[in-house]
């Protein structure tokens, strides 16, 4: 009878230890659950970018933040076929995650993207202004009108020198360049400026912005277009042409670039497409979309673009967390 009821004690006290231990591990448990709520899921894995050079500064500066500050263990890699080409790669099988884009997409692409399957999200990510760049030299075409700077590039213009457009200015060829066919901004100054008129061919189209801001740099009478961002970061090089857009000169800058401001007219969106089939099936896909939307506006403005509506951002971001 004794040993029964030693039995039973023991028993007891075995369970009473074991509650305990419970409860401290579910303390625990609770706690470091908690801490990871707080710092976030470490994630492991690449997302893949391409497209648009026009937008690649502003993506590798979020990239380099992100892999930095928030998943180290996660590869974030950024390259600018330019939009055109970069679609055709994100828009194939095992294609890339992100395509940037400096030109909404068209409406092959689209279809091309329903017949793989692809579901696909445009992100709003910044406003940029068309800038036309001169050499550091020319002190005569510091201020246009869009008609004068369209004749530059135009093949039925007969604007060929500088005299043409101001009996002024000196009687020199202009050598107008900018970036080629692969770039959303060879498209939208050709579909937007030009209004689908032919460009001449003697206009020197890059594929490279760096390669056109040297070009203008050593050349009096060159003149080129691309993004406001590669002008602010050569300004060193080259100056920019302020537009009169018939209430006087504007200058493109990060006060003036908007949809409804005073350099409206020369004022162009720019994305990055999201395959969301990838960020469905890879966590660090989805997470790197949504730091992008969270963190789009605190880098724009150093990488030379200006900040999109914060309502914007909020309509995004609650769409990818929902993902």
């Amino acid at each position: 009878m004794k040993f029964n009821k030693y039995l039973l004690f023991m028993i007891i006290a075995a369970f009473a230890v074991v509650l305990a231990a419970c409860g401290k591990d579910g303390d625990s448990g609770e706690s470091d659950k908690n801490k990871a709520s707080a710092q976030g899921s470490e994630l492991e894995g690449s997302v893949a970018i391409d497209g648009s050079g026009t937008v690649y500064p502003l993506m590798a500066r979020l990239a380099e933040e992100y892999m930095v500050n928030e998943q180290e263990n996660v590869s974030v890699e950024v390259s600018r076929a330019g939009t055109s080409a970069g679609f055709k790669k994100f828009l194939v099988e095992n294609g890339t995650d992100f395509n940037d884009a400096s030109r909404q997409i068209k409406d092959e692409e689209a279809t091309a993207a329903k017949d793989l399957g692809i579901e696909v999200k445009e992100l709003k990510v910044a406003l940029d202004g068309l800038t036309f760049v001169i050499n550091k030299e020319n002190d005569w075409a510091t201020e246009m009108t869009p008609e004068q700077l369209v004749s530059i590039f135009l093949a039925d213009s007969t604007v060929e020198k500088w005299s043409d457009i101001n009996p002024d200015w000196p009687d020199e060829k202009i050598n107008a360049m900018g970036p080629n066919e692969n770039h959303g901004t060879y498209e939208f100054f050709y579909e937007s400026i030009l209004d689908k008129q032919d460009m001449d061919s003697s206009v020197n189209l890059q594929q490279e912005y760096s390669t056109l801001v040297n070009l203008v740099s050593e050349d009096k009478n060159g003149i080129a277009f691309f993004g406001f961002g590669y002008y602010v970061n050569n300004k060193d090089k080259m100056n920019a042409v302020a537009v009169d857009f018939g209430k006087g000169p504007v200058e493109p800058a990060l006060d003036t670039i908007s949809e409804d401001g005073a350099y409206a007219d020369f004022t162009r969106p720019v994305f990055t497409y999201l395959n969301v089939n990838h960020a469905k099936e890879k966590p660090q896909v989805k997470d790197f979309a949504i730091y992008v939307m969270n963190n789009i506006n605190k880098f724009a403005g150093e990488t030379g673009f200006a900040p999109i509506p914060e309502a914007e951002v909020k309509e995004n971001v609650s769409f990818l967390e929902g993902l």
